[in-house]
């Protein structure tokens, strides 16, 4: 009998501790939600990147002396779907924060039910400029430069080129077009006799390469801005290679140079592209060489820009709450305002005035080297520089006030 007691004393033990809640039990739980079947080159190595921050973290001891669970969720690249999983992980998990996104849509939908809900989102990847400025909320920040910072960076090297007519092709959805309209914005404001002389504006993921990669060729540009990017962007460079379309022309392209959508294209990688990427081997900072150390043991892989971001997100979480001292909504959002966060790529801060943060991005040209696309001659433009920012002016003109 004593041991039946003993028993069935374990047993209760083990039931109660089920029903207490997370925070009693000392786990902070991170909800991550993202297009992970329809965005795996992009988000199979993100993932990696977030359980190696995951690991770190814990093996300090966690946040504020509780372990970091990670929690995610696929929203199968639709906007209703982020929505359904959302409310699964706030109400069912009971998740602390939520985070992620890839596509500018479904992100968009998170940040309107972080809105809605009053409950914090950390935005990593989606780029479109409402992410923080138009449609900005109080309840939202994000990690990575959206497509005004990239566009900024990309129009200097754009406007040196001296070139009067260019052509733009773009994914026809809220990243697409945030690319398209900064890009124009800026180029005309630094060339006044620029024309903008053909658009082709793609189904994401549907591209007709040959029609767009013809008509684009019909227009006769002097330059092409191109804003496509994965499984798109491989059969664009294919066609347009085909038809002579980049001969002479010179393309200017946001992500190309990262090793996501650089890779897979080989010995199709054009050369002389001026892009936005991630030429990790070949980035010489301690901050990044502990980081692709770390990476490369776990995972016996190098890493890709997705890696990065991943990384950085958790770690931004985890200094957001440890900051904070808790995981009330308001309380987040107080301490990431000026938040620092060492990142892969050096110190990061969330500004206070757009929940932005100042990551920065490389900018270089493409090199088919041996058969395989590298980048080379490339800066590390930081985002804190005023340059790539609107002004706080801007910001308040164009975002609602938290």
């Amino acid at each position: 009998m004593k041991s039946l007691r003993h028993v069935f004393s374990a047993a209760s033990v083990l039931a109660l501790a089920s029903l207490i809640p997370a925070h009693a039990q000392g786990v902070v739980k991170i909800g991550e939600i993202n297009s992970y079947k329809a965005q795996p080159a992009f988000l199979e190595p993100y993932k990696k990147g977030m359980d190696l921050a995951v690991d770190e973290i814990n093996a300090k001891g966690g946040v504020n002396g509780k372990k970091v669970e990670l929690i995610t969720r696929d929203d199968n690249g639709s906007p209703g779907d982020t929505v359904r999983m959302a409310e699964e992980l706030v109400s069912r998990e009971k998740v602390d924060m939520l985070a992620g996104a890839f596509l500018s849509n479904t992100g968009l939908a998170l940040a309107d039910f972080a809105k809605q809900k009053k409950f914090f989102y950390l935005a990593g990847e989606p780029l479109t400029d409402k992410m923080t400025w138009q449609g900005g909320n109080h309840y939202t920040f994000r990690l990575r430069p959206g497509t005004y910072m990239q566009a900024a960076m990309l129009v200097p090297e754009a406007a040196k080129l001296k070139k009067k007519r260019w052509a733009i092709v773009y994914p026809n959805y809220e990243y697409g077009q945030s690319a398209t309209a900064a890009f124009k914005q800026l180029l005309k404001a630094a060339q006044p006799d620029v024309e903008f002389v053909a658009e082709q504006a793609t189904p994401l993921g549907k591209v007709d390469a040959g029609s767009v990669a013809q008509a684009l060729a019909d227009a006769k540009p002097d330059a092409i801005f191109n804003v496509l990017f994965g499984a798109d962007l491989t059969k664009f460079v294919r066609e347009g290679n085909t038809r002579g379309l980049f001969k002479d022309r010179t393309v200017v392209s946001v992500l190309t140079g990262e090793p996501e959508y650089l890779d897979p294209l080989k010995d199709e990688a054009p050369d002389g592209w001026i892009v936005t990427g991630y030429p990790w081997y070949s980035i010489k900072t301690p901050e990044h060489a502990a980081f692709e150390k770390a990476y490369q043991a776990k995972f016996k892989d190098y890493p890709r820009l997705g890696s990065v971001v991943g990384y950085s997100m958790i770690m931004s979480a985890a200094a957001g709450i440890a900051k904070a001292g808790s995981t009330d909504a308001d309380k987040l959002v107080a301490a990431f305002k000026g938040l620092q966060v060492d990142s892969p790529f050096g110190k990061i801060t969330y500004r206070a005035e757009d929940h932005q943060s100042t990551m920065g991005a490389f900018v270089g040209k493409t090199k088919n080297e041996g058969g395989k696309g590298v980048m080379v001659d490339y800066v590390y433009l930081d985002g804190a520089d005023a340059r790539f920012q609107p002004s706080a002016a801007d910001v308040k003109k164009s975002r609602a006030p938290d």
